[in-house]
């Protein structure tokens, strides 16, 4: 049995209903009052463990702390179990004596989304879904066309036409129905009258402004909090992830929560937002305001670039005890090739925007040198090799001689 009791709660006003009565929908008393904010799954933790067992697979080593039933099959890809790795030079540079990397990269889809669309699509299944649908700009949409071809699903993914084209393939590549729309919140239109028209779930945020994802999937990611204290024996002192809507900051600290509540550890780490825009800067700031915006431009880091703040994400940050910082975007590219040449860890701009937000909060004092800090990296750069590639050189041809390579690369070794 799972530790899940089929009700929903909301993190801000507490109110709560079963998980049958408008899973996906915002809280109603919070709407009244002008706030979007998505209800999360409620456990119960009396005589649990926080031991995986191995014998089932990918984030589901913990389906008894996550919400599906322990009854039903799941649909996996074997995500999850990825390193958490030292960054000995990053840390130097920043002044950090330890400072390790969660490598999302390495998920069956190449990004972290695969904990909450295996979570999601699972619970679909069980719920005797025919058709998921996402609003995307890559990472969500690809992770979900994947899911949706192994568990025989139908995928519908609502993308914009400025995605790059690698996402654009990926998605098309694993089966689903593609489509894209000139302005973000068509997307939401379109998905919102998808669900309630035809009955498909949908696997992202739907309401504008935003709340947040499918609240079931958004609890795949407690796996990485469990993941990261297997692995090194404690919570770190701060979390810093890409905050996008706030997805990753609300599971991975939900996770922690869980682990609190276990006696396995005894505090939780301070939860950072880092952004190319700065909406959690602002609100942290001036204090939430529903709807509120920051001026918008385009950035490499397309996947987080939000001018608006989700609740969620602001309580993650704020219950935590943690903070938020905006990156420029020459400070992303060049964080881009700095980790990938003192780590050997190519992230696409959006996973390295933790990286030039650290070094903000280690200059102010914000973070101190005798703190343990991860970075949550989550998703390869593959998916956007044109943002780096602008930063580049062009590679010279070159004669099959020594001289004429001591040319190009500017003398002999």
């Amino acid at each position: 049995m799972t530790a899940y009791t089929g009700v929903l709660r909301c993190p801000r006003c507490a109110a709560e209903r079963p998980d049958s009565v408008d899973p996906f929908a915002v809280c109603a008393p919070c709407d009244a009052d002008g706030y979007h904010v998505n209800p999360f799954p409620v456990y119960d933790l009396t005589g649990r463990s926080a031991e995986p067992d191995r014998t089932r697979p990918g984030v589901f080593a913990w389906q008894h702390l996550l919400p599906v039933r322990a009854d039903a099959s799941v649909v996996s890809l074997r995500e999850g179990g990825t390193p958490l790795l030292p960054l000995p030079r990053t840390a130097d540079r920043l002044g950090v004596n330890g400072l390790y990397l969660k490598d999302e990269s390495r998920n069956p889809t190449w990004s972290y989304k695969d904990r909450l669309i295996a979570v999601a699509v699972t619970r679909a299944v069980q719920e005797g879904a025919e058709t998921v649908v996402v609003a995307s700009t890559g990472n969500h949409g690809a992770s979900a066309a994947a899911y949706a071809a192994a568990a025989g699903l139908r995928c519908v993914v609502l993308t914009l036409e400025s995605v790059p084209l690698t996402m654009k393939v990926l998605m098309q590549s694993y089966g689903a129905d593609v489509v894209a729309l000139r302005q973000a919140p068509d997307r939401w239109t379109l998905l919102r009258e998808g669900v309630l028209q035809r009955g498909w779930v949908p696997l992202s945020g739907f309401v504008n402004p935003p709340a947040g994802s499918n609240p079931f999937g958004i609890d795949g990611y407690k796996t990485i909090a469990y993941e990261i204290v297997a692995e090194s024996g404690r919570a770190p002192d701060v979390l810093v992830a890409p905050a996008a809507y706030g997805d990753g900051l609300t599971g991975i600290l939900r996770g922690f929560d869980d682990l609190l509540a276990l006696g396995v550890i005894d505090r939780l780490p301070r939860m950072v937002a880092a952004e190319p825009l700065g909406p959690y800067t602002d609100a942290l700031a001036n204090g939430f305001r529903p709807g509120a915006t920051v001026p918008a431009r385009p950035s490499a880091a397309f996947s987080i670039a939000t001018p608006v703040a989700t609740f969620q994400g602001y309580s993650a940050v704020t219950r935590s005890g943690g903070s938020a910082g905006a990156a420029s975007e020459e400070e992303i590219l060049t964080e881009q090739l700095r980790l990938a040449r003192e780590e050997g860890v190519y992230l696409e701009a959006s996973s390295v925007v933790p990286v030039a937000v650290l070094a903000k909060l280690r200059a102010a004092g914000v973070v101190t040198a005798d703190e343990s800090v991860v970075l949550l990296g989550t998703s390869t750069g593959l998916k956007d090799i044109g943002a780096t590639a602008a930063q580049l050189p062009p590679v010279p041809v070159v004669e099959p001689t020594l001289a004429a390579l001591d040319v190009a690369v500017g003398g002999a070794a």
